[in-house]
């Protein structure tokens, strides 16, 4: 089975190569953030088309997650469930199925803005919440991962010059102990091959030429539990997917299993 978690920056604006890279790439459950949409905007007739189910958690033109699968699509869970308010409301950042003999999570990190924001703090209880909503699924016997952007890189490695992002967030002591704590419910980080260079970024930014200079960021996480790992053949970033007109700003990573 071969799964794949991605932050497409709006499904609206990407949908043609998103169309276009599922029937090339072969996956067959994609984990999508920051759709960007309302559901009622979901593109569910085209997906179905190419033979894909969707669950989607989405309420307009921020974040926003989904799952689509070929190989079915159950016991749906859309939230986070115990997860933090922010501005009043509970953000559609989790979404949960079974797909395939896997329980898979797509999930959408808040981005925390800056150290010392209303929203920084909101993004540690947010990853707490996720710990103590994925333990469960965590211990289980069967494959179980939960996959997204988590706007953090877990190492200095993960980015391209630690002295860049001196003081900001998706690097601080902080969310890094926050992602220390889900991977100690026995979850483990399935780092995959970069197809170009010598790191796996996931992300670069639109500005200052960062993609074809390779300033890029690892945020795009697959967190899989001890039978994942047992599936587990292999994981590539897409960075092909990144180039071009009209790319979004992170690639796919890729996960295959024996299942």
């Amino acid at each position: 089975m071969r799964i794949a978690t991605w932050n497409v920056n709006s499904i609206t604006a990407r949908l043609p190569r998103l169309l276009a890279w599922l029937e090339s790439s072969g996956t067959d459950v994609l984990c999508i953030q920051e759709t960007k949409c309302a559901e009622d905007a979901f593109p569910f007739d085209e997906l179905r088309e190419l033979g894909y189910e969707a669950a989607v958690n989405a309420t307009g033109r921020w974040n926003g997650v989904a799952l689509l699968s070929r190989v079915g699509l159950e016991d749906v869970v859309s939230g986070l469930p115990g997860g933090p308010d922010y501005d009043g409301a509970q953000e559609p950042r989790a979404i949960s199925a079974t797909c395939g003999g896997a329980r898979l999570w797509s999930v959408y990190v808040p981005n925390g803005r800056e150290v010392g924001h209303d929203h920084y703090a909101y993004k540690l209880r947010w990853l707490e919440a996720l710990r103590d909503a994925v333990a469960a699924d965590a211990e289980a016997q069967r494959p179980f991962a939960v996959l997204g952007d988590f706007n953090i890189a877990p190492t200095d490695e993960d980015v391209f010059d630690p002295a860049v992002f001196e003081g900001a967030t998706h690097v601080t002591p902080a969310e890094r102990a926050a992602l220390a704590a889900l991977r100690d419910i026995g979850l483990s980080d399935v780092v995959p091959r970069p197809l170009k260079y010598d790191h796996p970024y996931t992300y670069w930014d639109y500005r200052q030429l960062s993609f074809p200079k390779n300033k890029g960021m690892r945020i795009d996480l697959v967190y899989g539990n001890a039978p994942f790992g047992e599936a587990f053949k292999d994981a590539y970033v897409d960075r092909e997917e990144r180039k071009g007109k009209g790319a979004s700003d992170h690639a796919p990573v890729v996960v295959d299993l024996e299942i």
